[in-house]
């Protein structure tokens, strides 16, 4: 009797055992899951751009170009990139600044060197913790990403030798050597920009804004007019002396507490800046071909020269070439289009 009671004693004391084995195992397991490293995302697959070699009148001269590296927008960001090489009459000067979030910066890295395998670039990692906090809900989810705030902490990001730069949306191809919007004269002011003084400025702005006596005085002694910050040249030396980075998270605070405003990043610049940048042809910025922030229907070209078209909207010409209803300005994009799957591309 003993015997057997010795033998059951045994017994649970090794399922006591093999049970805390199996559950501490799942513990560590499921540590494990909840401290991994986010997932690399699965990133298009391009072919490889053709080499732009610069001319002989080229100088050793750079231009430097800031550009953001969304997944989501990977592709629009590489085919901005071939445009600009391919009309460029001095491609080797383009100096590429690429901003990114953490943890993908190997695979976009590995993605741009084998697509542009001679292009001078560098990748820089964007904290999205810096503006998260900050991030009002906009009218489109895509506003509302920490790299659409990147832009405003690119003169803290870049390199301080830099004193010039040239930022560009991913949803744009170039049709015109940069070099040309490169060499703007800026006449002191901190942006440049094309500006459309015809645009109902009322609209980017809530009702609790403009019944502000406060808040309206920024404008005061302005003549604000719209100006899309997807394109744009910055001096970046004004730019950090001016602290211009904190003065658009001040504003970015107000709207926290009195939802002034409902577009994203935009608003803050027009706040600071419209009414002061200086002016360039509007043939740089052909925006607003993605259509408006809800329906993203179809749009015409304006009249008038063109050297950049711009996809601003919701309306991207790469989703609606692949969902086989592209508008008509689609097709101009998609001679740039580097995807390798695409049917829309010209052939290998």
């Amino acid at each position: 009797m003993a015997s057997r009671s010795r033998s059951y004693t045994q017994l649970l004391g090794l399922l006591s055992f093999i049970f805390l084995l199996f559950t501490t195992s799942t513990t560590a397991v499921r540590v494990g899951v909840i401290l991994h490293k986010p997932s690399a995302p699965t990133l298009p697959v391009f072919r490889e751009a053709p080499a732009f070699r610069n001319g002989d009148q080229c100088e050793a001269d750079k231009i430097h170009i800031a550009m953001t590296l969304d997944t989501n927008y990977l592709r629009g960001t590489m085919a901005a990139v071939l445009s600009l090489l391919q009309h460029s009459t001095c491609p080797e000067n383009l100096s590429f600044h690429f901003l990114s979030l953490p943890h993908f910066e190997n695979e976009l890295f590995s993605s741009i060197k084998s697509t542009f395998p001679y292009l001078n670039f560098k990748i820089y990692t964007f904290d999205p913790n810096l503006v998260r906090s900050k991030i009002s809900k906009s009218i489109r989810q895509a506003l509302d990403q920490p790299l659409n705030y990147a832009r405003i902490y690119l003169a803290d990001i870049i390199p301080t030798s830099v004193d010039r730069i040239i930022y560009l949306d991913s949803d744009l191809v170039v049709v015109d050597d940069i070099e040309k919007l490169w060499h703007v004269e800026m006449e002191g002011k901190v942006v440049a920009a094309p500006e459309y003084c015809h645009a109902n400025f009322t609209y980017y702005f809530t009702k609790a804004f403009w019944s502000d006596p406060e808040l309206v005085k920024v404008l005061e002694g302005k003549r604000p007019c719209y100006f899309n910050t997807g394109v744009m040249v910055v001096d970046v030396g004004k730019w950090r002396r001016g602290m211009y980075t904190q003065k658009v998270e001040e504003w970015m605070t107000v709207q926290k507490q009195k939802r002034i405003y409902h577009l994203g990043s935009l608003p803050p610049f027009l706040l600071i800046f419209a009414g002061d940048i200086k002016a360039v042809d509007h043939r740089w910025n052909q925006h607003g071909l993605g259509g408006d922030n809800f329906e993203g229907k179809c749009r015409t070209l304006h009249p008038g020269p063109i050297s950049l078209l711009h996809w601003s909207g919701k309306g991207k010409p790469w989703l609606r070439l692949d969902s086989r209803r592209p508008c008509i300005v689609d097709h101009l994009w998609a001679p740039y289009d580097l995807y390798r799957s695409s049917r829309h591309s010209l052939e290998e």
